[in-house]
């Protein structure tokens, strides 16, 4: 892939994510959801991993690519229609860079290689598929774990703990070195439960 390809991907992975009709408010600056979150992954995967070469540059920046097109509420509102949900999404996002990268002109073997990443295929298997997964657990627990503990105030502490314990057990040993080693910051209120949860206790 040559460099101008690269950009290229980028730029339409970009403009893709700047429709997202949700905004959010950041650094005095009102954003696209989806728009600032692929910024906030690539800032991740900078700190995270500073080898990382061009195609997983790619699968990280679209990792939840035009999201909002394929809501939660398509699908039951139980624990099976959520699972579903999420399959969906996988092959969706991958899906769409891919024929992003077709537009520009990318080898099938780099289409590949995006979509099993993208698709989460073969976690703990797949190095790429493992990559995208801890970048997206970092910016969780950095960007969003607060927001979204304040959306669920119904959940005890063994919920909590459950939900750290999870992502927890998704991210490699490497994403646990880089939270331990103070690479991350954590939602301060919700410490005591982190430590708590990786405890084990």
């Amino acid at each position: 892939m040559t460099t101008r390809m690269f950009e290229h991907v980028i730029a339409l992975i970009d403009e893709a994510n700047s429709e997202d009709p949700n905004c959010e408010e950041f650094a005095g600056k009102n954003w696209p959801k989806e728009r600032l979150y692929s910024e906030r992954m690539t800032q991740m995967l900078n700190r995270f991993n500073v080898d990382a070469d061009p195609l997983m540059h790619i699968a990280v920046r679209a990792q939840h690519i035009k999201r909002w097109c394929s809501p939660r509420s398509d699908f039951p509102m139980d624990k099976q229609g959520y699972h579903q949900w999420r399959s969906a999404l996988y092959v969706f996002h991958a899906k769409t860079v891919v024929e992003l990268m077709q537009q520009v002109g990318c080898s099938e073997v780099d289409q590949q290689r995006v979509y099993e990443a993208v698709a989460k295929k073969q976690i703990k298997r797949n190095p790429d598929s493992q990559l995208v997964e801890d970048i997206a657990s970092l910016v969780f627990i950095e960007h969003y774990m607060w927001a979204f503990a304040q959306t669920k105030p119904d959940y005890d502490e063994q919920k909590w703990i459950g939900i750290l314990q999870r992502t927890w057990q998704k991210m490699s040993i490497e994403a646990h070195e880089f939270v331990l080693g103070g690479h991350v910051i954590l939602p301060q209120p919700l410490v005591p439960l982190i430590e708590k949860a990786l405890s084990g206790k």
